[in-house]
């Protein structure tokens, strides 16, 4: 009498294994397709691209690296990724968690430090502003020296819209965060948003389905409470929570808002302005345009 070989167990997977699966399984049509979406509707990468994907520590740059990796090894588009992790002045736990991160998501990052909160900490007004550019022309820099084009960020949809509303309450303009946009400073250089299409409540629902624990954000003022979520009082907090509660009333009013800067109409709007054609009026050319909109 013979018997059958008992059939072969498969090796459990690895907690990298498991966040990777979570990306392209559970989260295939909040976070994976999206991301894909965002990268074809914006044109993000091309045949050649060398992306420097910037990494604060926190749960938006992680999964933006992961799925980075995901689209690395099965894209038809040849391309080469870096992954850089700048340490502004991080307090060493926090230093340690974003490494501990990478390692167990195996992603090969390259820090490099710099002393950007020692600058902006004496700063009595705004040091969000000096600090947010500060970094920027580091990332560029480090990544234009590591070959790269390219450099992505990790902000999403909600930001989007957020900065949307902020722009409009507070900053007296109506203006987007743009997907892609040309670096002033670095010619040559790109920035890109592969997750704008993304809702930051996937996100956080990926993080939590893998029992991940994500550096707050990369401020010295914040990242006191590392791992959490919710940062300290601010305007983008106060826009955040009036979205949330416009959303209780229409669960379309961000969706709105993001289609909104898709959809500008001209002929209706009263002033605008660019850097290529300077400030405009509704008045220029009034008399001989034709009769539009009805009283």
């Amino acid at each position: 009498m013979t018997t059958s070989p008992a059939p072969s167990r498969r090796p459990p997977l690895t907690p990298c294994q498991q966040v990777e699966r979570s990306i392209i399984t559970k989260y295939r049509k909040t976070i994976w397709n999206r991301f894909i979406g965002g990268i074809k509707d914006y044109r993000l990468l091309q045949s050649g691209d060398r992306v420097a994907v910037c990494i604060s520590g926190g749960k938006d740059s992680m999964l933006l690296a992961k799925c980075f990796q995901q689209l690395h090894r099965h894209s038809e588009i040849p391309f080469e990724l870096e992954f850089l992790v700048m340490d502004p002045g991080y307090r060493p736990a926090n230093r340690q968690l974003i490494l501990d991160n990478a390692a167990l998501m195996e992603i090969p990052v390259h820090v490099f430090d710099t002393q950007i909160f020692d600058v902006v900490a004496d700063i009595p007004k705004s040091p969000c502003y000096l600090c947010a550019r500060m970094r920027r022309g580091f990332l560029y820099s480090r990544a234009r020296e590591l070959g790269c084009n390219k450099i992505a960020l990790g902000h999403h949809f909600d930001d989007v819209v957020e900065t949307v509303l902020m722009s409009t309450l507070y900053g007296a303009e109506y203006r987007t965060m743009m997907p892609k946009l040309h670096s002033t400073n670095f010619p040559g250089m790109e920035l890109i948003r592969p997750l704008y299409l993304v809702r930051e409540r996937d996100i956080l629902a990926w993080k939590n389905y893998n029992s991940l624990r994500f550096l707050q954000c990369a401020c010295r003022f914040t990242e006191d409470v590392a791992g959490g979520d919710q940062p300290g009082l601010s305007k983008r907090q106060e826009v955040k929570e009036l979205i949330r509660r416009l959303r209780q009333d229409d669960p379309q009013v961000d969706i709105n808002i993001f289609r909104s800067v898709h959809n500008v109409n001209l002929d209706t709007i009263i002033g605008w302005r660019s850097a290529a054609g300077g400030a405009r009026s509704f008045l220029d050319g009034y008399d001989t345009r034709t009769a539009g909109e009805e009283d």
